[in-house]
């Protein structure tokens, strides 16, 4: 996870903010979040556009996010903070001529961001605000939020949703995935359903997954954990459409679990029907210990990649 750079000297005596920023993106044309040389990321995307900003500034903000999607993974409430100092801010936030001033500086940044980025982007700036004491996008999270939308033989086929929506020939038995999807709901060592990392711990807390069809047929699955591990709610679809499919039985996904090994039985399912929708964090005054809690934890365990 990128770090926020140091603030330049001339800013050192100058106050912190913390910007939390909301984004949401069309994951298909990217090779995920994070930064790679050569590669189109999300953070990629971003950081250039606020290198720009600032660049009077001598400050270059780098961020800080709540999950890493992969290539292919959308995003609706994805989060993401940045420091920078106040008179940095103050100085991009600063209407031009004829400019209406905007009501926060934080509203400013977000605007001037959309300005670099393009308006009809496939990244985009919902909202930006000031966070509050003791707030990381990273640390501060409790849970992360996906769907997975699948469109099976019994859906009606939306063009305008083919970006974000898995299309399948067969008919799927939503009842028994819903009912897969349930006995896998718990803490557990999901190292089934992760795609190995050494030194990584595939402990998670898997807080809900629901199976249902959409008023057009189209199958949603909703996934709640404190956190994912590399591929895993992709894993989890897989076993879950296998058993839609009739391939497993409805009691298999959470045999594999028990068993701790990854298998051939259900293939992961591809990056473009999942879409990362809300990440959940405690209340203000909670922030702080949260992070406190969530750091000392991963000092224990190697991370693997969340989301």
């Amino acid at each position: 996870m990128s770090e926020t750079e140091p603030i330049a000297e001339t800013d050192a005596a100058a106050s912190v903010v913390r910007v939390r920023l909301g984004i949401a993106y069309d994951g298909t044309d990217f090779n995920g979040w994070s930064r790679q040389p050569g590669l189109r990321t999300v953070q990629g995307v971003l950081e250039d556009a606020l290198a720009t900003l600032f660049r009077r500034t001598g400050t270059a903000p780098r961020l800080t996010v709540a999950g890493r999607t992969d290539a292919g993974v959308h995003a609706l409430g994805q989060v993401a903070h940045l420091d920078v100092s106040e008179d940095a801010l103050a100085v991009v936030a600063r209407p031009r001529r004829g400019q209406d001033p905007d009501a926060s500086p934080e509203a400013a940044l977000a605007r001037r961001l959309t300005g670099i980025i393009g308006a009809d982007a496939d990244v985009v700036i919902t909202h930006a605000e000031r966070a509050p004491e003791g707030f990381d996008a990273r640390f501060s999270a409790i849970w992360r939020r996906y769907e997975y939308r699948v469109a099976d033989a019994s859906a009606v086929r939306d063009p305008l949703e083919r970006r974000r929506t898995l299309a399948l020939p067969r008919h799927l038995d939503e009842r028994a995935m819903d009912a897969a999807a349930e006995s896998l709901v718990g803490l557990h060592d999901f190292a089934a359903y992760c795609r190995p990392r050494e030194g990584a711990t595939t402990i998670r807390t898997l807080q809900s997954y629901r199976w249902a069809r959409a008023e057009d047929g189209v199958l949603v699955a909703s996934l709640q954990a404190d956190a994912f591990c590399h591929s895993m709610v992709r894993a989890l679809v897989g076993a879950c459409v296998a058993v839609g499919e009739r391939r497993l039985e409805a009691s298999d996904p959470e045999g594999l679990l028990r068993a701790g090994e990854r298998t051939s039985a259900f293939k992961v399912m591809p990056a473009k029907g999942l879409v990362l929708t809300e990440v959940g964090y405690p209340d203000d005054h909670e922030l702080e210990a949260r992070a406190a809690q969530t750091r000392a934890r991963r000092e224990l365990h190697v991370e693997g990649i969340v989301g």
